[in-house]
């Protein structure tokens, strides 16, 4: 006769399975409560794994639509320093870039989007906690920071699109998807404001709202009402650095 140990009362029920992929589309529709959730459980693999294959894929297409010679070309022409090389030495960079910048864009694609969400996991977990006091743990982060990622897929997917729909050599690839500022700046405009330009972008936006929903879930006593204002002065701290460094480039 077999026998069955009863359950204690009030013995918590096991956990039940992360359905990782409810969790990225709720990001786009309930990020209040997806992002509860991720606090209460973190996870953060899937999320990097899907942005890593897309990333590759976008790197396979661009490397078939890209003409990395003549994209070679107009960046030396476009930098001061150019004026000093010989065109033997000109000619030289420009090969020496084409044959690389296909490689780079694989590596990018394949290592770009976890080491992303590293560093950027890393800065905000550290202000948040010092700023903050969120007290939350480098785990928490990542998961907050990767599933708020999951909004460059979209992006991603559009870039994918107007590099199968526009003929080899015609993509800006400063501005592909034109969804910021900078892609209705003048040639003309300094490097600088065109850096400043492209940082104010729809998906930069956006995220940066889904950054302060998803650190506020942490701890929400503290967070709530200055969580979005720590994430705006991280993103300005790195909008400043890109502003300066296309100026001394330029």
């Amino acid at each position: 006769m077999e026998t069955t140990t009863p359950v204690a009362a009030g013995a918590p029920e096991p956990p039940r399975p992360i359905n990782h992929f409810a969790r990225i589309l709720g990001v786009f529709f309930s990020p209040k409560a997806t992002f509860a959730s991720i606090v209460e459980r973190p996870s953060w693999v899937v999320p990097v794994v899907l942005m890593t294959i897309l990333g590759l894929v976008t790197a396979y297409v661009m490397n078939q639509k890209i003409d990395w010679r003549e994209m070679t070309a107009k960046k030396i022409e476009e930098n001061r320093g150019a004026a000093n090389l010989s065109a033997e030495q000109k000619e030289e960079q420009i090969d020496k870039w084409s044959k690389v910048s296909p490689v780079m864009t694989y590596c990018i694609g394949a290592v770009g989007p976890i080491l992303g969400v590293l560093v950027v996991s890393l800065i905000l977990w550290q202000a948040y906690n010092i700023i903050g006091g969120a007290g939350t743990n480098f785990g928490t982060s990542m998961g907050i920071v990767s599933h708020v990622y999951t909004v460059t897929l979209l992006s991603g997917v559009l870039l994918i699109l107007i590099l199968v729909l526009k003929a080899r050599g015609t993509v800006d690839l400063e501005n592909p998807v034109a969804t910021n500022v900078g892609a209705f700046l003048p040639e003309s405009t300094p490097k600088a404001l065109q850096s400043l330009g492209q940082s104010i972008d729809i998906f930069s936006i956006w995220m940066l709202g889904l950054f302060s929903i998803g650190f506020t879930a942490v701890n929400p006593k503290k967070l709530k009402g200055k969580a979005l204002s720590i994430v705006i002065a991280m993103w300005a701290v790195w909008v400043g650095l890109k502003m300066a460094g296309a100026w001394i480039s330029s």
